[in-house]
């Protein structure tokens, strides 16, 4: 089996599990949400709103489905990190190499944005700044991105372990505190939602993310190590 099939794969279990995730824990909280903001809304204008396109039922299928298409990508481009970057890694295990990789994304690209723009419910966010958030979104992950590359710099500068650590450490925190200080702050949600929806539609959003990259992590590593047949141990006695 191909390097990019089995990170196909490995995605397939992680989007899965992920969605499961995400529709056990994270739709009440969008449940939740959704009914704050029909509460808040006018009477007139609720009785003149149209049916949405999508049912909620719906929308909580098509999440788990979003979820998989997700982790199947993610998990293509795993593989192909991992056929690219290999030979630059001193790891001699694969699967450590797999592990390393996903949880430099996890970092770089899921909890550094995280951080600086954390996901709001469906009823907080105003329209007009969604260009806004798109890119400044997207510029702190490529900048999450950047500040893993920087560790991995910083640490190849060092020879003792500790202070390979140290270094890789100090590269990481300079990149992303220059980061969220140059990206501008958007706070967009209204003193009346209540904080503890707030929180813990966050939490249960980075969860999602979490369980997809430990599972795709973890999927391809298993994947991508050696097997030893029955054969190989009878030779090596041989020999």
């Amino acid at each position: 089996m191909s390097l990019l099939l089995r990170g196909l794969l490995a995605g397939l279990i992680a989007g899965l599990l992920a969605g499961g995730f995400a529709f056990v824990f994270g739709e009440p909280h969008v449940d939740a949400a959704i009914a704050i903001e029909e509460a808040a809304a006018p009477a007139s204008s609720t009785d003149a709103a149209e049916d949405p396109l999508v049912s909620r039922n719906g929308q909580k299928a098509g999440l788990v489905l979003a979820t998989t298409l997700y982790g199947i990508a993610m998990g293509g481009l795993l593989a192909t990190a991992y056929t690219l970057l290999r030979r630059r890694f001193r790891i001699a295990a694969d699967s450590r190499v797999a592990l390393v990789l996903a949880g430099s994304a996890l970092v770089g690209a899921v909890l550094v944005p995280w951080v600086k723009y954390p996901p709001n419910p469906p009823a907080v966010g105003d329209p007009a700044t969604i260009n806004q958030r798109t890119w400044s979104y997207l510029a702190v992950l490529v900048l999450g991105l950047v500040a893993v590359w920087a560790a991995v710099i910083a640490a190849r500068t060092q020879t003792v372990e500790w202070r390979r650590a140290v270094a890789a450490t100090l590269a990481f925190v300079v990149v992303v505190s220059v980061a969220y200080l140059l990206l501008p702050g958007i706070q967009e949600v209204p003193e009346s939602f209540p904080a503890a929806l707030l929180w813990e539609f966050r939490i249960t959003s980075l969860g999602v993310q979490a369980v997809l990259w430990t599972v795709l992590g973890l999927a391809f590593a298993a994947l991508v190590t050696p097997r030893v047949t029955a054969a190989e141990p009878a030779a090596a006695v041989a020999a």
